[in-house]
């Protein structure tokens, strides 16, 4: 019999992320390899990626990672994955030029090449563990879910998929498979849980289309559809539904570029027309009724790239009266603001605004009714709800449960929760310590909690500098300290503040030169303290406050500068005295020749 565990390393109670290493007796699988887009609390963060710790403790037994699909959520922490473990990676042949992609953006992984192209076809053997895939519906083309069958039954990933009865080639689930695995017997379904709560059909994508299309039928004027890059589904729409209505296409918009070339080269996105694409830089060449504007970005770029068109501070698009504005993309609940903000500023501009989401119940997640479908063709022994929050998490468990699986046979994990599979149980019989990864700029993983915040309070209430420059030999303050404030209060109109501020600054350092036992370190947290209790009475805020202590030492100093000045003054007191003495002389010669002079002029 063998030993099962499945520890989720992300992807759990929270939004993308996805990662989850399977482990079957001695062998670790790695399912999916992601990361997520920062909230707004993670003041400057780039990104967040899995905590590899754990991984890195067992990493002689990993035996290769498994992707699903092309997204961020499941390939954006690969390159920093494959810079610290030399192992395969597999995936069909779109997901890996997608995963390569992100690679290369970040520079880390230039002598790593082990990339393995699989499909629905492919089955591989590690040992008694034999790993093979199916075909899943979602956004991107070559989705597939994953198979670890084992001798105890097959585990079952689903990656992000969703069942859509008129998908296009290339989109199309796998049902009979998918009955196939469940009839070989399923041991684990670990299911995306992204829709759970959403208890209506998901619209259909010729629905979708057909909207698209309509729009650019009817509408006069120009066209701008916000869109996610790796969405190249709707891409594929938009470019078909600008062809059908004579409309050229112009693409703006980080990486856009890049994965349409990619989806091009590879025959999963197709032009109806070689002269559908013109360069941004042209657009002025077309008529308005001629023109489609596509606009994409991650996660959230496409919005902000719209506000930035709607206030004139767009690098090539303005928005003017008679725009139309189609936003293609589902943001997510936590970016409802900024969604109900850009729309506001599209109005402003004289633009008008149309969003699929409002029109149509759309997502590339499986909703109830799809989940439910899926278990009853698996028919698992126990369910694992996965990517997602917890609440979208809990409606899948309350799914599973609605088809007779039991609530022990449901496991809402945590990360690093270890569920265990011995004796014929599955279990929840330890954790392991797993934490995020944040990047920032080229830092991976050296901003943690501290900085954090310090960079909330920084940009709540900002900094508070004290300058102290002090003479420790003499136990005195040389001068008046000099205080600097950002963020915090306007100096000019709070000179009292500042000047009280002052004093207890003298005070705390000059309290410290006479404690015997002088400490840096205890002088700096005095001050600090001190400090933050009184700006807190005064203002009610707390600001980073930064004392910055300087020494000097005026009795050395002032000695050597004296001791050389004096060797100076000597010196030269020597040669202006040797100099006078010179012209004394010659003085007196003078004074005896003209007297001798006189007398014998007088004789």
């Amino acid at each position: 019999m063998s030993t099962i565990k499945i520890v989720p390393l992300g992807g759990v109670r929270e939004n993308a992320k996805n990662m989850y290493a399977v482990e079957i007796d001695d062998r670790i699988f790695i399912l999916d390899c992601g990361l997520k887009y920062p909230e707004n609390e993670l003041l400057g963060i780039d990104i967040v990626i899995p905590d590899f710790e754990y991984l890195k403790q067992n990493k002689r037994r990993i035996v290769g990672v498994f992707l699903t699909h092309g997204h961020a959520d499941a390939i954006g922490a690969l390159p920093y994955f494959v810079s610290e473990f030399n192992v395969p990676v597999f995936g069909s042949e779109l997901t890996l030029a997608l995963a390569k992609i992100y690679c290369e953006n970040e520079g880390l992984t230039k002598k790593f090449g082990d990339f393995h192209v699989i499909n629905a076809e492919t089955e591989i053997e590690f040992g008694d563990v034999i790993v093979s895939f199916f075909k899943t519906s979602h956004s991107i083309p070559e989705s597939l879910g994953i198979v670890l069958k084992t001798d105890e039954g097959n585990i079952v990933y689903t990656g992000d998929f969703k069942f859509d009865q008129t998908a296009a080639k290339g989109y199309q689930t796998d049902l009979g498979r998918l009955a196939q695995i469940g009839q070989e017997g399923v041991l684990a379904l670990l299911s995306d849980s992204a829709n759970a709560d959403n208890p209506t059909e998901i619209a259909n994508e010729q629905e979708v289309y057909n909207f698209i299309s309509e729009t650019f039928e009817y509408r006069p004027g120009r066209i701008v559809v916000a869109c996610v890059a790796s969405n190249i589904l709707r891409v594929q729409q938009i470019l078909n539904a600008a062809a059908e209505n004579e409309r050229k296409v112009a693409l703006t918009g980080h990486d856009i570029e890049k994965i349409v070339r990619t989806a091009m080269q590879r025959k999963k996105l197709t032009l109806p027309s070689d002269d559908l694409l013109i360069d941004i830089n042209k657009i002025d060449d077309y008529a308005d009724d001629e023109l489609v504007i596509l606009e994409t970005g991650r996660s959230g770029e496409p919005l902000k790239s719209l506000q930035k068109m709607a206030l004139g501070r767009h690098r090539y698009v303005n928005l003017h009266e008679g725009d139309q504005v189609l936003i293609t993309t589902t943001p997510s609940h936590a970016m409802d603001t900024a969604m109900a903000r850009t729309r506001d500023l599209i109005y402003r501009s004289g633009a008008d605004v149309r969003s699929i989401s409002e029109e149509f119940n759309t997502s590339g997640h499986a909703s109830r009714n799809d989940l439910q479908l899926l278990m009853n063709l698996l028919k698992p022994e126990y369910v694992f709800p996965i990517q997602g929050e917890y609440r979208l998490m809990a409606a899948n468990g309350r799914h599973a449960q609605e088809l007779g699986i039991p609530a022990e046979n449901v496991f809402l994990l945590n990360k690093g929760d270890v569920a265990e599979y011995t004796n014929g149980k599955m279990l929840v019989a330890s954790s392991v310590e797993v934490g995020d990864t944040m990047i920032d700029g080229i830092g991976v993983g050296d901003i943690g909690n501290i900085v954090l915040r310090d960079r909330k309070i920084l940009s709540e209430d900002g900094i508070f500098v004290a300058v102290v420059t002090i003479d420790r030999r003499k136990k005195k303050i040389v001068d008046t300290p000099k205080l600097t404030s950002r963020g915090f209060v306007y100096v000019k109109t709070s000179r009292d503040l500042m000047t009280e501020a002052s004093e207890i600054v003298k005070k705390a350092v000059q309290s410290n030169l006479d404690n015997k036992e002088f400490d840096w370190s205890h002088l700096k947290q005095d001050v600090r303290e001190q400090l933050n209790r009184f700006l807190y009475e005064q203002t009610k805020r707390r600001p980073v406050i930064l004392p910055v202590i300087m020494e000097i030492n005026q009795y050395r100093n002032f000695g050597k500068k004296n001791s050389k000045n004096n060797l100076e003054s000597k010196k030269n007191s020597k040669i202006k005295a040797s100099k006078k003495s010179m012209k004394k002389s010659a003085k007196d010669k003078n004074k005896q020749v003209k007297p001798n002079r006189s007398v014998n002029k007088r004789v």
